[in-house]
C-alpha cells in the first residue's frame, strides 16, 4: 500500500482528498504546515506528497525546498494558478506534476498514479544501473554485464566477463584451474585442457592491468591457481 501525504492549509479540501484516496487503497496522511511535513517524513515515510502552493502564510515552494533537502520523494503540486510559467518553475523545483485547481478527485488519483509508476520506474533503472561488485576503480555489474575501469568502460566477451565476476565475489580465496572449469565452464579437464583458464587470465589481465606482468586484480597463487585482489 502507497503512503501518500496530503499538504493543505484547506481543512476541507485536505480531508476530501483523504477520504478519496483512503478509497483507492492509498495510505493517507495530512499535514497543514511544513513543520508538520518535517515531521512525517521521518515518522510516516510517504511515498509521495500532494503538496498545495499555498499554506496560508506559507509558500509551498518553500516547503518543497525543505523536502528535497531530506528525500525525492515524488512531489505533485496543487495550485490555484494555471500560468505556464508557474508550473514550470515548480517543476524546475522538484515537482514532479502539477494539478490546476479546480480539479477532479479522479485526476488526483490518476496522476499520483502515474507519478508513483515512473518513479518505480526510475527506482528500478537506478538499480539495474548499479554495480553488483565495488572495488573503487573497478566496478562489476551483473546486471548489465558491464566492467568499468577508472570511469572507462572495459569490453570484455561473456566468458571473461564471467570469469572475472565469479572471482570477484570472493575476494583473496583461491581457486585451482580445475574449480574455474568446473565453475565458470561447467566442464572438467576431461573434456576441456585447462589451459583455457590460463588463456582467459592472460585476457583479464591485458585488459585491466596497467602492467599485466605485475597484476593488481588477479593475482596467481603458485602451485595452486588464481585470486582476486580486492584491497
Amino acid at each position: 500500500m502507497n503512503k501518500i501525504l496530503v499538504v493543505d492549509d484547506d481543512a476541507e479540501l485536505a480531508k476530501l482528498l483523504e477520504t478519496h484516496l483512503a478509497s483507492e487503497g492509498f495510505d493517507v496522511a495530512v499535514a497543514s504546515d511544513g513543520n508538520k511535513v518535517l515531521d512525517l517524513m521521518s515518522t510516516f515515510e510517504p511515498d509521495l506528497i500532494v503538496l498545495d502552493i499555498v499554506l496560508g502564510t506559507e509558500d509551498g515552494r518553500d516547503v518543497l525546498r525543505e523536502i528535497r533537502l531530506l528525500s525525492d520523494v515524488p512531489t505533485i503540486f496543487l495550485t490555484g494558478r494555471g500560468l505556464e510559467s508557474e508550473r514550470i518553475a515548480g517543476l524546475k523545483l522538484g515537482a514532479d506534476d502539477y494539478i490546476v485547481k479546480p480539479f477532479s478527485l479522479l485526476e488526483v488519483s490518476a496522476r499520483i498514479e502515474t507519478v508513483l509508476r515512473r518513479a518505480g520506474a526510475n527506482m528500478a533503472q537506478h538499480h539495474i544501473d548499479q554495480p553488483t561488485l565495488n572495488f573503487g576503480g573497478l566496478l562489476i555489474n551483473e546486471n548489465t554485464h558491464e566492467v568499468h575501469l577508472n570511469g572507462v568502460l572495459v569490453e570484455l566477451t561473456s566468458k571473461e566477463f564471467a570469469l572475472l565476476a565469479f572471482l570477484a565475489r570472493s575476494p583473496r580465496q583461491v581457486f585451482s584451474r580445475t574449480q574455474l572449469l568446473e565453475h565458470v565452464w561447467e566442464s572438467s579437464v576431461e573434456w576441456q585442457d585447462d589451459a583455457t583458464v590460463t588463456e582467459h587470465i592472460r585476457r583479464l589481465r591485458a585488459k585491466l592491468e596497467a602492467v599485466p606482468d605485475k597484476p593488481r586484480w588477479i593475482t596467481t597463487v603458485r602451485g595452486v591457481g588464481y585470486r582476486f585482489e580486492a584491497g
